[in-house]
């Protein structure tokens, strides 16, 4: 770890040009629960770490469009306090929720669990079904990047040197639309994610289901838009041989491996019941 340099700019443009400018390898710290246990174990030796945490658009939840705008560095136990986005989104809010003790809540941010790239990761499932954006700065200006397209394998992102991701844009919530995360641990608490599902559905008056997104988790190197499973949905009144169908579809599609948390065939299975229950209770949501 010699030589480690540390800084922590105020404006995004500092942050960008001192990530853009470091030879070696670079890190950005946000609450730092993932990254802070890699730098102890010797798994990571960056030549810089940046942390984000003065920069002022980093740290608020603000309301834009409809939607909410969250800082990369805004901590879970911050976003549970806001007054209307666990209302809003409470599949999202829920799976935020499931990432740690009540310690690490107080640090760990969506931001950096997306960029942590961890396939176990809680809150990218959750996020990626309600159609949740990351905004990236970097040299060339910012971009906006669906949630799912961030991880583009364990441990790796779409970022380019000198980006980082500033904030999480979450868009305003159609009418008649209910969200839910499901997850299975073999413990009862502060564990990975063997399976998780996400899904998000939005109904006409009609009780018809229009629009439909079920993200799994945990079953492949990056997380699996399980697009056989919304078909699934859209188009019927979500009645139990449509949540039948997205399940035995979610199971098709996840593609995990055994290991000692879990054989193939149990976490494909697990991956429809979860997807079934998370899809009934957000049914229930859109339902109101």
């Amino acid at each position: 770890m010699e030589g480690m340099r540390f800084e922590s700019p105020e404006t995004v443009d500092a942050a960008v040009s001192l990530l853009a400018g470091a030879s070696g390898e670079t890190r950005v710290l946000a609450g730092g629960t993932d990254l802070l246990v890699q730098l102890r174990a010797d798994m990571i030796e960056p030549e810089l770490v940046v942390d984000i945490k003065r920069i002022a658009e980093t740290r608020t939840v603000t309301e834009e469009d409809g939607g909410y705008r969250v800082g990369a560095a805004v901590a879970g136990a911050e976003l549970k306090e806001h007054p209307s986005f666990s209302k809003t989104w409470p599949g999202v809010m829920y799976a935020f929720d499931l990432i740690g003790s009540t310690q690490i809540q107080g640090r760990c941010t969506l931001a950096g669990n997306l960029c942590n790239a961890s396939p176990a990761a809680d809150s990218v499932p959750a996020m990626a079904a309600v159609g949740a954006i990351a905004r990236i700065a970097g040299p060339n200006g910012t971009r906006d990047v669906p949630v799912e397209d961030v991880p583009t394998a364990p441990g790796k992102t779409s970022l380019e040197k000198g980006e980082f991701v500033v904030s999480i844009f979450f868009p305003k919530k159609a009418d008649n639309t209910g969200d839910d995360y499901l997850r299975f641990i073999p413990r009862t608490e502060m564990d990975i994610a063997v399976v998780g599902s996400g899904v998000c559905l939005t109904l006409d008056d009609s009780g018809t289901c229009t629009a439909a997104k079920v993200v799994l988790g945990a079953v492949g190197p990056t997380i699996i838009n399980c697009e056989e499973a919304a078909n699934a949905l859209i188009g019927t009144k979500v009645d139990e041989a449509a949540i039948e169908a997205a399940g035995a579809a979610a199971t098709a599609a996840a593609t995990p491996i055994s290991d000692k948390r879990g054989t193939v065939e149990y976490r494909k299975k697990v991956a429809g019941v979860l997807t079934r229950r998370a899809t009934a209770t957000a049914l229930e949501r859109a339902k109101g």
